[in-house]
């Protein structure tokens, strides 16, 4: 677990004294695990200690620190106190209010599933280094989380939404299941405190739901205050990274279009309102081009699809929008070091 915190994504706002990038996110988003570690027990001044930053900094509002303190923190809990399902334990202990707008534009919303729109796209608020998708026209509704590897942030996220929301439905709202790609410490205990199954070492990171919970009323429902908030949300994101909103935008888009056989860039610029050359230089300045988001999409529901055992490969093929298989075993061997068979027969022969 503590090897996994290690690889918690980067978000690059400083650069040292040679001129290179230096990883950074907000001081807030680090102040949310020491004080819920804290909360939990721990020495909150171990933690920061290990993380090399101090109180005055996890308190500026404006403050950012080094990625590598969030990993930090972590493995200096599991040294001292090595717990299971830390995740969940820490998301157990982070109120709402924790991620400030973001948390406040989801609960005024009027039911769940609003709020879990809202959270889809506001989540680049919180420079959060992942994306949600909300697979709605599935049954149940699927909320799918894009990019995240680390099983500590996996059960942090998928734990936190799941218990804000049956607070905010005064314990009405119930997850069908969760949905994790790695084997957590104590399952029984995530059951146990989440109130559903949960499903490991799966295709897709993320919890289902029925349609009767998704439309939930939410008790913070206010119309007009929720107004003013997303109003306040919209300008913000407007503001951010133009790299950070373009690629968001784009992975919240292109696992729909490719389940619809349909990724080309030109309908998937038209879907974005924008133009096929507006698009490419906004990814061009964000460091990236179409082609890497959308393999990057192609990869993860390559997985989905082969553990459908109704779909041949030839199909996946077409509908990851290869024109012929061929070119998706070279993708696919490029991705995995095997063939999707070899993956398949693997996969289902310790299922």
């Amino acid at each position: 677990m503590t090897a996994d915190a290690k690889r918690l994504i980067k978000h690059a706002k400083l650069r040292d004294s040679a001129g290179a990038t230096i990883p950074t996110h907000p001081a807030t988003t680090l102040r949310v695990f020491v004080t819920a570690l804290g909360r939990l027990g721990y020495d909150t001044q171990a933690l920061m200690t290990a993380a090399r930053v101090s109180e005055a900094q996890l308190e500026d509002p404006d403050g950012r620190v080094l990625c590598t303190s969030i990993p930090a923190v972590i493995c200096e809990a599991m040294r001292s106190a090595p717990v299971k399902n830390l995740g969940l334990k820490i998301a157990g202990e982070t109120p709402l209010g924790a991620f400030k707008l973001l948390d406040y534009v989801i609960v005024t919303c009027a039911t769940v599933g609003e709020g879990m729109r809202q959270f889809a796209r506001y989540l680049c608020l919180s420079e959060a280094p992942f994306a949600v998708e909300i697979r709605d026209d599935e049954d149940p509704i699927r909320v799918v989380y894009l990019g995240i590897k680390d099983s500590i942030l996996a059960e942090f996220e998928v734990g936190l939404a799941i218990l804000h929301l049956s607070r905010e439905t005064d314990s009405d709202f119930r997850a069908d299941y969760v949905s994790f790609t790695h084997m957590p410490d104590d399952i029984a205990g995530i059951e146990q405190t989440l109130g559903c199954s949960v499903r490991s070492q799966a295709e897709w990171l993320g919890f289902a739901l029925s349609r009767e919970a998704w439309g939930l009323p939410l008790r913070r429902h206010d119309p007009v205050l929720h107004s003013v908030l997303r109003h306040n949300a919209e300008e913000i994101r407007l503001r951010l990274p133009e790299g950070d909103v373009v690629v968001a935008e784009l992975r919240r888009i292109l696992p729909s279009r490719l389940r619809l056989g349909d990724s080309g860039i030109g309908t998937v610029s038209q879907c974005m309102a924008t133009s096929v050359r507006s698009l490419q230089r906004r990814l061009a300045a964000a460091g990236t081009t179409y082609y890497e988001v959308l393999e990057s999409a192609r990869r993860e529901a390559a997985d989905q699809y082969l553990s459908d055992r109704k779909l041949s490969t030839s199909e996946v093929a077409y509908l990851l929008g290869y024109s012929e298989p061929a070119a998706f075993h070279r993708a696919f061997k490029r991705w995995h070091g095997s063939t999707p068979r070899e993956y398949r027969v693997r996969r289902f022969a310790s299922s």
